[in-house]
């Protein structure tokens, strides 16, 4: 299943990642050793300093698997095998870095054999296809936060490991458990660390994907950009590979 309408293409919107953990962690601390009363030269600089914390980062092509009029829903497994994800996907608005609160995350991807609902078949596999298995998504809390349960990708011929996603604003939920209307503010794709990748490949049912692993490095459309393009930062859930991992990652969009 070669993803060959999945090419580079032109932003069409920006996004942003916004520094948290370790770096926010620092600058407070910065912060607090050399306080002093703000002076109007310091008032007049905040605003460069802020927009300084934020990166300016990619969107990616929606790819040939999209499909419309998927569940709002926190967990997308429907019961499919594989290594546990957890992802916490964060939303903030790109000129202000202010958490955007009522945004649907939807995401969608392929299972551990390279198979996506609705497309079963396109990387040689036989299994049953409902077209809504590892598809859906949620709305962002009141810190733009959005936690969503699903299980690590599998590959196809030609794509590197990775995870598709929109961002939309102003939707209604519908009585089926699904959403209308709304404004698209944000298509991307989301991207694992090779290592992690290798150990989850050699899981079950990972390990019977006969179809060889295309790298980050040979991607198509992964550019090495790092977070700036999509990569996640992935945290181990226990002490083995099939205890799953956690996976994070702060989305700028312009509204």
């Amino acid at each position: 299943m070669t993803d060959t309408s999945e090419t580079r293409t032109p932003v069409a919107r920006r996004t942003v990642l916004v520094a948290s953990g370790a770096t926010a962690a620092a600058l407070a601390v910065g912060a607090a050793a050399t306080y002093e009363a703000p002076t109007a030269e310091a008032v007049d600089a905040a605003p460069v300093a802020a927009a300084a914390v934020c990166t300016l980062t990619k969107e990616m092509t929606e790819g040939p698997y999209y499909l419309d009029g998927q569940y709002v829903r926190a967990d997308i497994t429907e019961g499919k095998a594989g290594v546990p994800l957890k992802l916490t996907l964060t939303v903030v608005d790109d000129d202000t870095c202010v958490p955007l609160s009522n945004a649907l995350v939807e995401i969608w991807h392929a299972d551990a054999l390279g198979e996506y609902s609705g497309f079963v078949g396109s990387n040689g596999h036989s299994e049953p296809d409902d077209g809504t298995f590892l598809r859906g998504g949620v709305l962002t809390n009141s810190s733009g936060v959005a936690a969503i349960t699903t299980i690590y990708p599998g590959w196809y011929r030609g794509r590197c490991i990775h995870i598709h996603i929109k961002v939309h604003t102003g939707v209604t939920l519908t009585s089926d458990g699904s959403f209308t209307g709304g404004q698209e503010v944000h298509t991307g794709q989301l991207f694992i660390n090779e290592t992690i990748t290798t150990a989850v490949a050699k899981v079950s049912p990972y390990s019977t994907n006969t179809v060889a692993l295309t790298t980050l490095a040979q991607d198509s459309i992964y550019d090495d950009g790092g977070a700036a393009s999509g990569l996640m930062t992935l945290t181990a859930l226990g002490s083995s590979t099939s205890a799953g991992y956690a996976g994070t990652l702060t989305l700028g969009v312009e509204r």
